[in-house]
């Protein structure tokens, strides 16, 4: 897989699943926007990892829950766009950001409720709204879900509903963007070992609970799902369109 001349906006790529998909696409050749919320020297890592590579890297600030934000950050991306590629469009926009906030549904709050809304749901809705003319004609979308949008585990009602909610809106950005050549597709990791879910795996039992649920036998990693990523982004995956790809080990099969 060749990206050679293609910018990548990996929202969220400062850590976890979003620094695995950003390294994964520079090592196939393509730069990088990474974006960061409140950590930047976590992003200056990623960057300095991805210029080792050879690749260029741009980290801009960004909160996806703060759809006030966004004309700003429009503005930041055109701005870095110009001056480092001399380029007024990207190629590929990964909605990658999220947090987690779980809780059983009887106990759900609505401020948490919201919180996951506006980052999983609104904010990626909005933001892709917001940079759909930005990104180049021929280019692609990729969402991050979750294995949690088709299997249930209790504490989890709202973040999945919001992740199915986006496989939805993938199959109707799609539909709608197709005349651009555009296509816009899901990965639905399952449970992936990261600082998002440190906390859940830490839990007695959790893990091998979670490898013995896993046709593959573990819990998974990072580097189980940049490559994938990297795949819809390519030429060789151009006729996947409108799918969701569960990349969970074959999880509650």
């Amino acid at each position: 897989m060749n990206l050679s001349n293609k910018i990548a906006l990996v929202t969220g790529g400062s850590r976890g699943l979003g620094r695995n998909i950003a390294l994964a696409l520079a090592g196939r050749g393509a730069d990088i926007v990474l974006t960061y919320r409140e950590r930047k020297s976590d992003g200056e890592a990623v960057a300095a990892e991805i210029e080792a590579l050879g690749r260029k890297a741009v980290l801009l600030q960004l909160d996806v829950a703060d759809t006030g934000g966004f004309a700003r950050f429009a503005d930041d991306l055109r701005a870095a766009l110009a001056a480092t590629w001399q380029r007024e469009s990207f190629d590929f926009l990964l909605n990658n950001a999220g947090i987690d906030s779980s809780a059983p549904f009887a106990q759900m709050t609505e401020e948490n409720f919201d919180r996951l809304y506006n980052v999983h749901f609104k904010g990626v809705y909005f933001l892709t709204q917001r940079l759909l003319p930005l990104i180049a004609d021929g280019g692609r979308i990729v969402c991050t879900s979750s294995g949690l949008a088709r299997f249930a585990i209790p504490g989890y009602s709202a973040y999945g509903a919001m992740k199915g909610a986006i496989e939805v809106l993938a199959r109707y950005l799609a539909k709608e963007l197709g005349s651009r050549r555009i296509g816009v597709n899901v990965i639905a990791p399952g449970a992936i070992e990261t600082d998002f879910t440190a906390g859940h795996l830490a839990h007695e039992g959790v893990r091998e609970m979670l490898s013995a649920q896993t046709a593959l036998g573990r819990v998974g990693v990072p580097d189980d799902i940049g490559g994938v990523v990297a795949f819809l982004c390519s030429e060789e995956g151009r006729w996947v369109n409108a799918q969701r790809l569960e990349a969970s080990g074959g999880m509650f099969l």
